[in-house]
């Protein structure tokens, strides 16, 4: 919105095996022969190389640069200005999780965050979040059960496992806490202003004895079907509708970001275990995490002293209604690198703020 006032250029670099940018074709994804060349580092130095590659041939070899960028490429803004310093003098980073790695930030923090989202709407909403996933495993332990969920969740298949369904609305529950904005959007799927809120007002509008099962799949429903297009929904299988296929390998490789479920969530609690991390990253990629590599990397134990030597002109924006909000930097470190918190933020809004809405976060 503000380019045309310091006559900027933007310029949008995709992420090396993310949208169009498959190094290998359509055997990007083929094996870790191929996936070997997706890392942060990598795509930093695509990033440095284009940006210089640019400005010469545009005759801008002077031109201030500055980054911007969201989520994990929020962590990725902040990084290249640490590791590129001669490139971009400054940086934006949204919603960056930087220190949710090791054991820097407490490791139920998002989950508890995702629960306090509904729990501040609605106790009720929350307590049947809660009580679905019991009801769940239940139902779905034999072939009769998981036919009649399959009914009620409007499966295009029959399902196989109870849990593809308790993923169904996981994932649901989730996102919608992350992009809960003020005003209608497709971030990540088609949503209301305020998800969260409608999410809630589904749930206790049922009347009293309703179904817990009925509202939890009728309230998920709003994420994955609010234009009222589907039919039916893929419960095992199917495509991806975020387009993070690439992220799984990231998260086998580098981006190990423990999290655990307290009991004082919504969901089913849960621990963390690297040994299992382990294993199962070996399964689906034959390859073993390098647990402590980001922190090695980019640092972030100690990130108030340590930057507050060296680095500079970083904005770090968070919003606290953002369960990722939680693993950000949440106070100033020096008079150059900010932290800018709005109570009721979300996800990325300092990269989607648009509209009177928004006027916490544009009037800091």
């Amino acid at each position: 919105d503000i380019a045309p006032e310091f006559g900027a250029l933007l310029v949008f670099i995709e992420h090396r095996f993310y949208g169009e940018s498959k190094p290998f074709g359509n055997d990007s994804y083929k094996s870790a022969d191929t996936l070997g060349y997706l890392t942060s580092t990598q795509a930093l130095a695509d990033f440095a190389v284009l940006i210089t590659s640019l400005k010469q041939n545009l005759s801008a070899v002077d031109a201030p640069v500055v980054v911007f960028g969201g989520s994990y490429g929020g962590m990725l803004a902040s990084w290249f200005r640490l590791k590129y310093p001669h490139v971009a003098m400054g940086a934006l980073a949204s919603s960056a999780p930087i220190l949710q790695f090791d054991d820097i930030t407490p490791w139920s923090s998002f989950y508890d965050a995702v629960s306090q989202d509904f729990k501040s709407e609605s106790l009720n909403c929350f307590s049947v979040i809660k009580a679905v996933w019991d009801v769940l495993d239940y139902r779905g332990s034999n072939d009769s059960g998981l036919l009649e969920l399959s009914k009620t969740f409007r499966a295009c298949k029959t399902v196989r496992f109870p849990s593809s369904l308790s993923n169904w609305l996981w994932t649901a529950f989730t996102y919608t806490a992350m992009v809960d904005y003020p005003t209608p959007a497709n971030f990540m799927m088609n949503l209301p202003a305020y998800p969260v809120k409608e999410m809630c007002k589904i749930i206790d509008s049922f009347p009293v004895g309703a179904d817990v099962v009925e509202k939890a799949f009728t309230a998920a429903s709003l994420y994955y079907n609010y234009t009222g297009d589907q039919k039916c929904f893929e419960m095992e299988g199917g495509d991806d509708p975020h387009g993070l296929s690439g992220w799984g390998w990231q998260a086998c490789t580098e981006m190990v970001m423990p999290m655990t479920v307290s009991n004082e969530s919504m969901f089913p609690p849960s621990g963390f275990s690297y040994e299992e991390k382990s294993e199962g990253c070996f399964a689906s990629y034959e390859v073993r995490p390098r647990m402590n590599w980001i922190t090695t990397e980019y640092g972030g134990h100690k990130i108030d002293k340590v930057l507050k030597r060296f680095g500079s002109n970083i904005i770090f924006s968070n919003g606290m209604r953002d369960p990722w909000s939680r693993g950000g930097v949440l106070k100033n470190i020096s008079s150059s690198i900010i932290a800018l918190v709005t109570e009721k933020g979300k996800h990325e809004v300092a990269e989607n703020m648009q509209g009177p809405k928004y006027s916490e976060l544009t009037n800091a």
